[in-house]
């Protein structure tokens, strides 16, 4: 079985709306080389008394309900896995045919971005078998956890509605 090291950190709501089925894309500036990698909970955005703002009013009870992953001894939970089926570039302009496959608000996109186009990351989420507190390295998009974790788990969509929403995303 792999055993990788390297997380994505990103927002314990996104990373808990991708682990739940919720959603199936990330919109980044930049692309990524990575074929797969952890899903490494964040909280700095909760500090923000606005944060909410930046998710859709239908995903603002979910959102409150995932906030905050669960933490040992300074040890977040590390839950879920992904790999990235795709990337592909799109003018930011139009990154608004993709809202039905993410939890954010569409101001929210589109502020993130100062440039012309926008990177869609297609990820195929999987949740582990044993979820695994552990710590991280710094860094801002990447980085590394302090133990190898065995990528064993199922995935969060089956194969048919997975397939499925593949197709309706790389056909936008």
């Amino acid at each position: 079985m792999v055993k990788i090291t390297k997380c994505l950190n990103d927002w314990n709501a996104t990373v808990e709306a991708l682990g739940q089925g919720k959603q199936t894309i990330l919109i980044r500036k930049n692309s990524t080389t990575l074929k797969e990698f952890l899903l490494y909970p964040t909280v700095s955005y909760a500090n923000k008394e606005d944060y909410l703002d930046s998710f859709k009013e239908s995903e603002k009870d979910f959102v409150k309900k995932n906030t905050l992953p669960n933490v040992e001894d300074k040890s977040y939970e590390v839950k879920y896995y992904a790999t990235v089926e795709d990337v592909f570039e799109t003018p930011v302009s139009r990154i608004g045919k993709f809202n039905n496959y993410h939890i954010w608000t569409k101001k929210h996109v589109s502020g993130y971005f100062n440039t012309k186009n926008a990177n869609i990351w297609l990820l195929r989420v999987y949740e582990l078998d044993e979820p695994v507190y552990c710590g991280r390295s710094r860094g801002m998009v990447f980085a590394n956890v302090n133990k190898e974790i065995e990528l064993k788990g199922k995935p969060v969509i089956n194969d048919k509605d997975f397939k499925k929403l593949k197709d309706e995303i790389l056909n936008k």
